[in-house]
C-alpha cells in the first residue's frame, strides 16, 4: 500500500503519517525531511542538494525523484510508503507514477485532507510550543494550565511562537498550496484513487477514516 497525503499547511498530514507508520508498518517520505537528511549526510546527491540550496536555488524535480527512489530502495522491508509534500504539480505526479511503475509498484490511494480555511487559520494562529520538550499549545483552545509552566515537562524556560503562524503568512501559504496542487485533485479523482476526509475532525477520527480507506483499497 502506497498513499499520498494532500492537504494545506496545518491540516495535520505529518500527524496522520506518523499514526499510519505505527499501525501499518509504513514509511513516511517527507520531501523536506529527505532533503535535509541528504544534505547533512554528505552523500553525492546530498552534496548536490547542499550546493543548490547554498546558491539560493530550488532543488529540481529530477533530484527529488532521485532522492525518493534512493529512499524506497533502502526501505524495502516496510509495508508501503506515505508521500507527504510530494507531488505538488501534475509533472511531479507523472514522474512519481513512472518511478513507482519502474519499481513494480503504484500509488494506491490519495487522501485529500480538506479544510475550511477560516477554521484552519483560527486553529493555527496562536499556536506556541515549549522550548524544552516541544509540547504544543494554543492561546485560546489550549493554553498551559499554569501560566508560564509547561504542563508536560514543567519547564519554566518559556515558549516559542512560530514566525509564520500569523494570519497574513498563513493565507499566503494557503494561496500557494491551492495554486500548486488544485490540479492534482482532478488528476487523482480521474484515476479513481482520491478519498476526501475532513481535516478539521479530531485526530483519532481522521486516523480511523484514513485507516478504513486503506482497508477498502487492499
Amino acid at each position: 500500500m502506497n498513499l499520498i497525503l494532500l492537504g494545506p499547511p496545518g491540516a495535520g498530514k505529518g500527524t496522520q503519517a506518523k499514526l499510519l507508520e505505527q499501525k501499518l508498518n509504513m514509511l513516511q517520505l517527507s520531501t523536506g525531511d529527505m532533503l535535509r537528511a541528504a544534505k547533512d549526510k554528505g552523500s553525492e546527491i546530498g552534496k548536490k542538494i547542499k550546493l543548490i540550496m547554498a546558491e539560493g536555488n530550488l532543488v529540481t524535480d529530477e533530484i527529488v525523484i532521485e532522492l525518493i527512489s534512493e529512499n524506497i530502495d533502502k526501505s524495502s522491508k516496510c509495508a508501503g510508503f506515505i508521500f507527504d509534500g510530494f507531488p505538488r504539480t501534475l509533472y511531479q505526479a507523472d514522474a512519481l507514477s513512472e518511478l513507482m511503475s519502474s519499481k513494480k509498484q503504484s500509488i494506491d490511494l490519495v487522501i485529500e485532507m480538506r479544510v475550511d480555511d477560516s477554521q484552519l487559520i483560527e486553529r493555527i494562529v496562536g499556536r506556541y510550543s515549549c522550548k524544552e520538550c516541544g509540547e504544543v499549545y494554543h492561546k485560546v483552545n489550549r493554553p498551559e494550565q499554569k501560566k508560564g509552566v509547561c504542563d508536560n515537562c514543567k519547564s519554566i524556560n518559556g515558549f516559542i511562537f512560530r514566525e509564520d503562524d500569523t494570519e497574513e503568512a498563513l493565507r499566503t501559504r494557503l494561496f500557494n498550496y491551492y495554486r500548486e496542487t488544485s490540479s492534482l485533485i482532478g488528476y487523482y479523482y480521474a484515476k479513481k484513487k482520491l478519498t476526501m476526509v475532513d481535516g478539521l475532525l479530531p485526530i483519532q477520527t481522521i486516523h480511523d477514516l484514513i485507516y478504513q480507506a486503506t482497508k477498502n483499497n487492499l
